[in-house]
C-alpha cells in the first residue's frame, strides 16, 4: 500500500471474498439501516444460513443495547480471526471501482482508504475531511467498544467530492468498465445490482490524484465557494457514515501514540462518489417517536414554538406531501402523522436554515423532559407511515435537501443538522463486501 498525503489517501491493501463464495449471501447491507425493522435482519439471517457472510463480521444496530449485545459482539471477532485463518479472503493492492445499480439508475464510486490525520468531526473544523451533520457523541462509544479489538474494517462509509466537470471517478470507470470485474451480481432483498472492477494501473493512480489536488488548490477552493484563505479546502465530505468514521478516528486518537504513524488503523476504508453523479439523490430523514402521546407532543410543539407555530390537518399523507413540496416564502413546513392525523406544521421566523434544524430543535428539548419516549431515524415515505400508524408513535414528515447546498453550508456555518439527509433510501445504502486489515 502507499500513500498521497497531499491528498489524504491511502492506496491499500484490499480484501476481497474469494472465488466460489456466494455473493449474495456475503454481502449485507449497512448495519445502521433498518434499525425499526428487526424482521429485516431476520430475513438476511435466514438468507445467509451457515454460508460465509459479513452479516457475521458486523454488528447491527437493530440489536445495540440487547441482551445478547456482547455476545453478538465477541462473535463478530471470532469470524473475523476464522475468515482470515480459513483463507476466506484474497488480497491485493489497489482500488476498486464500483457501479452500483438500484432501478435504472447507476451510481459510481471508487473503494479506498482515507488518512484519519486530515479529518476532524468537530464541528466548525477545517480539515480535508469534515463531517457534514453534527455527531452524536453518545452513538460512538458501543462503535468504539467494537472497533477496539476488531482485526478488520468492512466499509459502509460514503464520502463525497464536489466535482462538476467529472474529472476524479469518472475517468477511473471509464478506463477500466471494459475489463473483467471481479465481482458482478445482485444484491439481496430488492437491493439493485452491483459490479466492482480492480484499479492497479499506476498510471490511472497518478491521474486521480491529480485531479484531486486539482480540487485542493486553494486558489480554486476559494473562487468555487467564493470564501477568503481563512477558510480551510475541504476536499472530501462524509455524506453517509458519518458515526462510523468518528468511531475510526477516535480509536486512533487513542492508540495512535503507542501504534506509530504508519499503522494500519491510522486510515479507514470508505466509497467516494461524486456528488454531481445523477443517480446520487439526497432522500430526507425521517423522524418517529415511540412510546408517545400524540396530543402531548402537539402541546409540547406550541409551547416550544409559542405564537410562530401554525398547524393544519389534511386529509392524507399524499396531500401533506403536496403541501410540503410546494411551499415557498421564509417560513418552513414539516409534517406529523399519528395512527389518526395527518398535520402540516408551519413554522414562522425559523431560526434554522434547514426545516430538518427547526424540527430537531423542538425534539431535543422536549426528549429531554420525556424519558420514556425514544426517538428513531428512519428512510421511506412507507416507513414512516407504517411506523406512524402504529399506537403511541409519532412520525414526523420532512421534505429533501437540495445537494448544491451541502459543501457551502459544510464550509460556512461547520455542519448540517445532524440526520438531515439520506444518500438514497434504506436499500440503496451501501452493502459490505471489501474489507480490510486494521492490525498488523
Amino acid at each position: 500500500m502507499h500513500t498521497f498525503p497531499s491528498v489524504g489517501l491511502q492506496i491499500p491493501d484490499i480484501l476481497i471474498p474469494k472465488s466460489g463464495i456466494d455473493l449474495q449471501k456475503w454481502a449485507v447491507i449497512a448495519c445502521d439501516q433498518f434499525t425499526s425493522q428487526p424482521e429485516y435482519w431476520e430475513e438476511v439471517k435466514k438468507i445467509v444460513g451457515d454460508s460465509p457472510s459479513t452479516l457475521n463480521l458486523i454488528l447491527p444496530e437493530v440489536f445495540l443495547g440487547k441482551e445478547d449485545e456482547q455476545s453478538r459482539i465477541e462473535s463478530t471477532y471470532y469470524h473475523m480471526q476464522a475468515y482470515l485463518q480459513q483463507s476466506v479472503f484474497a488480497s491485493f493492492e489497489g482500488m476498486i471501482a464500483v457501479e452500483r445499480t438500484v432501478g435504472s439508475a447507476k451510481r459510481k464510486g471508487l473503494i479506498l482508504a482515507l488518512d484519519l490525520e486530515k479529518y476532524d468531526f468537530n464541528r466548525g473544523s477545517q480539515t480535508m475531511i469534515r463531517a457534514t451533520e453534527g455527531t452524536i457523541l453518545d452513538r460512538l462509544p458501543p462503535r468504539i467498544k467494537i472497533r477496539q479489538k476488531a482485526s478488520l474494517e468492512l466499509p459502509h462509509i460514503l464520502v463525497l467530492i464536489d466535482d462538476p466537470e467529472k474529472t476524479v471517478i469518472e475517468p477511473v470507470i471509464e478506463a477500466v468498465e471494459s475489463t473483467p470485474t471481479v465481482y458482478d451480481f445482485d444484491l439481496m432483498l430488492e437491493s439493485g445490482h452491483i459490479r466492482g472492477w480492480k484499479v492497479t494501473n499506476p498510471q490511472i493512480e497518478e491521474a486521480l490524484v491529480a485531479a484531486l489536488e486539482n480540487l485542493a488548490k486553494p486558489a480554486n477552493f476559494q473562487k468555487k465557494y467564493r470564501v477568503g484563505p481563512e477558510k480551510g479546502v475541504l476536499l472530501y465530505a462524509v455524506g453517509d457514515g458519518n458515526h462510523s468514521l468518528a468511531t475510526a478516528k477516535s480509536v486512533w486518537e487513542m492508540n495512535k501514540a503507542k501504534l506509530g504513524m504508519d499503522h494500519p488503523s491510522r486510515y479507514a476504508l470508505i466509497e467516494l462518489e461524486n456528488l454531481h453523479d445523477p443517480a446520487l439523490v439526497f432522500e430526507p430523514i425521517h423522524r418517529i417517536l415511540a412510546g408517545a402521546n400524540p396530543e402531548t407532543v402537539l402541546a409540547g410543539m406550541h409551547a416550544f414554538y409559542g405564537a410562530r407555530l401554525k398547524t393544519e390537518t389534511v386529509d392524507s399523507m399524499q396531500t401533506m406531501k403536496t403541501k410540503i413540496k410546494e411551499h415557498s416564502g421564509f417560513s418552513q413546513c414539516f409534517g406529523m402523522l399519528t395512527a389518526d392525523n395527518f398535520l402540516v406544521a408551519e413554522v414562522m421566523q425559523p431560526e434554522s436554515n434547514l426545516p430538518v434544524g427547526t424540527l430537531q430543535a423542538f425534539l431535543d428539548s422536549w426528549l429531554k423532559t420525556a424519558n420514556t419516549v425514544k426517538i428513531d431515524y428512519v428512510h421511506g415515505d412507507d416507513v414512516l407511515s407504517n411506523l406512524s400508524a402504529q399506537p403511541s408513535h409519532v412520525g414526523f414528515y420532512l421534505p429533501a435537501m437540495s445537494k448544491g447546498e451541502l459543501f457551502r453550508t459544510v464550509i460556512l456555518d461547520g455542519a448540517l443538522p445532524r440526520k438531515t439527509f439520506s444518500m438514497g433510501e434504506a436499500r440503496e445504502k451501501r452493502f459490505y463486501l471489501e474489507a480490510r486489515k486494521i492490525t498488523k
